[in-house]
């Protein structure tokens, strides 16, 4: 049973990498840059750069939360504060790349459209949550960066969806509520999640295959 689940997970982990692979070329990344996007984010996944600390009013106590079918664990903290921090696989390198897509296209102009809608959207949706801190459904963030970039510039949808996608919703889903944290009670708040395949990151992926899917169709 263990080698079955190994082996599931082995190629669970395949398909994902082949997804983010076929993303990024659909963006315009150059071939032998891929695999140093795909482990910079693997690695820089399981490192937060702590920011600062936000005192809070009232601290979470509770062991697990749950929202749209997913368990938060939470861990118990005495101190009455939160710590700020940033991931780096999950925020750092999708801005980092953003912003080298920006330069490289110079789709100025659509960027900044598709950013501020983004922005606006995801600010209006994005909820705080106990516990856990600002929360949106995965889902939301790259339905709408794909279809704003496929309203604002079809022939270059994928570029823009994962710029938009990317910035829009870290600047709408976190920076522009991060005066929300103080009364969250969350023990910690991390800007871009802190999984792989997680919160800006996934967001960026799955707008850019969202919007080549469409443009195909």
């Amino acid at each position: 049973m263990i080698l079955f689940f190994a082996i599931i997970f082995f190629f669970f982990v395949l398909v994902q990498i082949d997804v983010v692979a076929f993303a990024f070329i659909k963006i315009g990344i150059p071939h032998h840059y891929i695999l140093v996007a795909l482990l910079a984010t693997l690695l820089g996944s399981f490192v937060n750069i702590p920011l600062r600390t936000i005192p809070q009013e009232d601290m979470v106590d509770e062991g697990r939360i749950n929202f749209f079918c997913l368990t938060y664990v939470i861990p118990v903290w005495k101190r009455k504060v939160t710590l700020l921090t940033v991931n780096i696989g999950g925020a750092v390198i999708p801005t980092l790349i953003s912003t080298y897509l920006l330069f490289k296209k110079e789709l100025y102009l659509a960027a900044l459209g598709a950013t501020i809608l983004m922005a606006l959207a995801t600010f209006k949706l994005a909820r705080p949550m106990r516990g856990v801190g600002i929360v949106l459904p995965f889902f939301v963030s790259p339905i709408l960066a794909a279809f704003i970039s496929g309203v604002i510039a079809y022939n270059n949808a994928p570029v823009i969806a994962y710029i938009s996608g990317t910035w829009g919703t870290l600047i709408g889903g976190d920076l522009l509520n991060l005066r929300k944290i103080r009364s969250l009670g969350a023990p910690v708040a991390s800007i871009g999640g802190a999984g792989t395949f997680d919160g800006i990151f996934l967001t960026g992926i799955l707008s850019v295959l969202l919007s080549a899917f469409f443009a195909y169709r």
